[in-house]
């Protein structure tokens, strides 16, 4: 085994790469972090000669956190559907560069690109644990199958035609707007929320649009999906209405254009967008102060003075 481990230095040097895996398998950043140091416990308590026969340190590793991503995509399901309210994927900050002898978390040791956008990871939800981590290992990183079939303990056609059916369930999406375009309509929705303007949020909101809230029992967030454009923006201006001093932030989740809320300095809502023809087709908010307590080391000192506030 070789292709996602060769040519590095040292099993240290695997961290970062192990933390991608295991977070697009998994969606959950304090999971993927479990996952990784898991198999490198697995790692050193193989006798050191055991070790030395290993061409691939970094591929061994792959295959065991990969492994262990499975066990826990088997108990998830389970485990989710227990779940207070709709499951969302961990929202990532954008990476920080750290002080000299402060190592990175989790959050920033991933490559942010298209397989960690919100939309994206929504429907890896939707596979099957073995089709996920077929497609995933294929897909994304260019994992051939017959490593693969190491990791499920099935034959490479048996994961290739997983990695088929996962992929039936990827939409065709249309061509992603520029950048700036996104930049603009996330502004925007900012703005009306801000003035708690419904005609301006039904506005930059596609009729359609459909708006997602994992609050996860622990904060305050819709049960069930709010669709249409109609019935978002006036929920949107109660939520407003019911968090005085909240500070809305234009920031980088996952990548693309986000807003972060904040109130008395501590982040406590993300939410990232999908859109369509310019307007906002798909809201994820999470709201769940467990999956945003990365959020707290990424807030870089920020100053909340004169930050426009929610009335």
């Amino acid at each position: 085994m070789g292709a996602l481990g060769a040519g590095t230095g040292g099993i240290a040097g695997e961290r970062g790469q192990l933390i991608n895996v295991a977070y697009r398998l998994l969606g959950s950043l304090a999971e993927s972090e479990d996952a990784v140091q898991d198999a490198y416990a697995r790692w050193y308590a193989l006798p050191r000669s055991r070790r030395e026969e290993i061409v691939s340190p970094g591929a061994w590793l792959t295959t065991v956190t990969s492994r262990i991503c499975l066990d826990v995509l088997g108990s998830a399901r389970v485990r989710r559907e227990r779940y207070v309210g709709a499951w969302l994927p961990d929202p990532l900050p954008a990476p920080v560069v750290r002080a000299h002898g402060h190592g990175p978390d989790p959050a920033d040791r991933m490559i942010l690109d298209e397989s960690v956008a919100m939309a994206f990871l929504v429907v890896l939800e939707t596979m099957t644990p073995a089709e996920r981590v077929s497609f995933v290992l294929h897909d994304v990183f260019r994992y051939p199958f017959a490593e693969i079939a190491d990791v499920l303990g099935r034959t490479p056609a048996a994961c290739k035609q997983l990695a088929a059916s996962a992929r039936r369930r990827v939409p065709n999406a249309p061509a992603p707007a520029a950048a700036d375009a996104r930049t603009e309509a996330v502004r925007r929705v900012k703005e009306a929320w801000e003035n708690k303007d419904i005609a301006a949020l039904i506005d930059i909101l596609d009729p359609a649009a459909v708006m997602t809230a994992d609050g996860g029992g622990l904060a305050g967030a819709a049960l069930h999906p709010v669709e249409g454009s109609a019935r978002i923006a006036p929920y949107m201006v109660a939520i407003a209405d019911r968090a005085p001093g909240l500070v809305l932030l234009e920031r980088s989740v996952n990548g693309a254009p986000g807003l972060v809320g904040r109130r008395g300095g501590v982040v406590v809502t993300v939410a990232s967008f999908d859109f369509v023809e310019g307007r906002v087709s798909r809201i994820w908010v999470v709201r769940n102060p467990e999956k945003l307590r990365t959020w707290a080391s990424h807030q870089g000192g920020e100053e909340e003075a004169g930050a426009p506030r929610e009335r």
